[in-house]
């Protein structure tokens, strides 16, 4: 399992840690990943997906995981979360 966002794409960045002296260690920064379960109003269905806390606060902010996926570049989305995009998509193209 990578560690990377299956919504936004954040993923392990690397860098150094500096210390007052000036000396540089080389270290990992992990995102701050979680494992969800949302609620998808087109599909009737919850959904798992391990994502940032930062993407959960967007996907509040856009009002739920379908206008999240919706409005969400598929280049950023993980394979599950294209097709659940898709899935909706058609969901909701067949109630219209």
């Amino acid at each position: 399992m990578s560690r990377r966002c299956e919504l936004t794409g954040k993923a392990v960045q690397t860098g150094n840690l500096v210390s007052h002296s000036n000396r540089k260690t080389r270290t990992r920064f992990l995102p701050n990943l979680c494992n969800v379960t949302l609620m998808s109003e087109a599909l009737q269905r919850p959904v798992r997906l391990r994502i940032a806390a930062a993407a959960l606060r967007s996907v509040e902010h856009r009002g739920g995981i379908d206008a999240f996926l919706l409005k969400a570049r598929d280049e950023e989305l993980s394979i599950g979360a294209r097709a659940l995009k898709r899935e909706i998509a058609k969901k909701q193209a067949a109630s219209a």
